[in-house]
């Protein structure tokens, strides 16, 4: 009993739309009884064969977290190698974004989609906030004729210093994940690359414009926008070239998945505007429980507004999981995955607060994922924790 409460609580503190696999499978791992486990449909195994499982358990984790340490070093040489870090104005969530990449994308040898996942999500993350607070109009306008015109682009054109720096990163690191991309999928997939970061930057473009006039958009034209500025284009979309299946125009061009993408989206705005409510307020920010209650004309309270959006949430987390589900659909297994293992992360980041935002928030999960050896009962037989490297 004293062994299963741990457990109990940590499946109701974790819901299984708000975990990241690579914590559960550590748990799985430090929790394994070697002399009281049994496989399905199986009698009970002699404790020297789950020793067996258990060592290769354990190989396989610590083998994973070497190649995590080193990739997030590259990412760091990356990031300074770009002068991100010399952009005063932006947060600098580095270490979340490759979390969020390695707890979800963690066979080794998913290192070029955890690194399309990890890079885009900085730079969506520098451009949020450059859209936000770091940057006037003229430098927006200026960033996006620079993206239109990409191999057109004269250095000359640059309106500042940190445009340049700005635009020179994602011209750069687009440019390399478009040639990797393009080799698995055998075809050029840079244009798409490309186009996503523009529909990203006129989205930001249109919020940072009706912040500055002040301007009211009906809810339905908040949402349409939202959906491209939560920055999943370049983050998820680009990763899916990475995991293996084939990816066609016509699967990009499917239903199917634009609306993955859009429920996907939705949640995480959603789950982004009810955590991130009162900075958001105070940043002069729309939002879309704000929006609710003025377009209500008073008879909405922001209690029911957000109560609105939980069952909203829930909707399209049960519509996602349905298509995911779903067997012989255009869009392959795996990427459909990709796209629910996104809602997890949003929903874990966002469980309490604004978990991204939050300096200090997910660096329990960062430690555990990237950092922490294995604690492994001290009733099991001897298993060595620290791989060789």
């Amino acid at each position: 009993m004293d062994m299963m409460f741990p457990r109990v609580e940590y499946a109701l503190n974790f819901p299984f739309y708000a975990t990241m696999e690579r914590i559960g499978h550590k748990r799985n791992i430090e929790h394994f009884d070697v002399c009281g486990s049994q496989m399905l449909k199986t009698e009970h195994l002699p404790c020297h064969v789950n020793q067996d499982f258990l060592a290769l358990a354990v190989e396989d984790f610590n083998f994973s977290q070497s190649i995590y340490q080193d990739e997030l070093l590259h990412l760091e040489s990356w990031a300074k190698g770009n002068r991100l870090d010399q952009l005063q104005f932006a947060r600098q969530k580095l270490t979340y974004c490759y979390l969020a990449a390695a707890a979800t994308i963690f066979p080794p040898e998913l290192s070029d989609a955890r690194m399309s996942w990890a890079k885009n999500g900085v730079l969506t993350t520098v451009v949020d906030d450059f859209f936000d607070v770091g940057g006037s109009k003229e430098e927006h306008e200026n960033l996006i004729t620079l993206v239109e015109k990409w191999d057109e682009h004269s250095k000359d054109e640059f309106y500042s210093e940190q445009v340049k720096i700005l635009f020179s990163a994602i011209y750069t690191t687009v440019n390399q994940l478009g040639a990797v991309a393009s080799a698995i999928q055998n075809r050029d997939v840079r244009k798409h690359l490309i186009e996503l970061w523009l529909q990203l930057l006129r989205s930001m473009m249109s919020e940072a414009e009706w912040r500055m006039r002040k301007h009211v958009p009906t809810v339905e034209q908040y949402m349409s926008n939202a959906i491209v500025s939560f920055t999943l284009g370049p983050v998820v979309l680009t990763s899916l070239y990475f995991v293996g299946p084939k990816l066609s125009r016509c699967v990009v061009n499917d239903q199917e998945y634009n609306e993955l993408f859009r429920l996907t989206s939705t949640i995480g705005r959603l789950l982004n505007d009810i955590r991130g409510l009162e900075r958001e307020s105070r940043e002069g920010n729309l939002d879309y429980i704000s929006l609710l209650v003025l377009h209500s004309g008073g008879s909405m309270s922001v209690e029911t507004a957000k109560e609105t959006i939980w069952k909203a949430i829930a909707s399209c987390r049960k519509g996602l999981l349905k298509l995911v589900l779903r067997e012989n659909t255009v869009v392959p297994r795996p990427c459909k995955e990709l796209f629910w293992k996104m809602c997890k992360i949003v929903h874990l980041f966002y469980s309490q607060t604004d978990g991204f935002t939050s300096p200090n928030e997910m660096v329990s999960a960062v430690n555990a994922v990237i950092y922490e050896p294995l604690k492994l009962q001290t009733s099991s037989p001897s298993v060595p924790v620290q791989s060789e490297k």
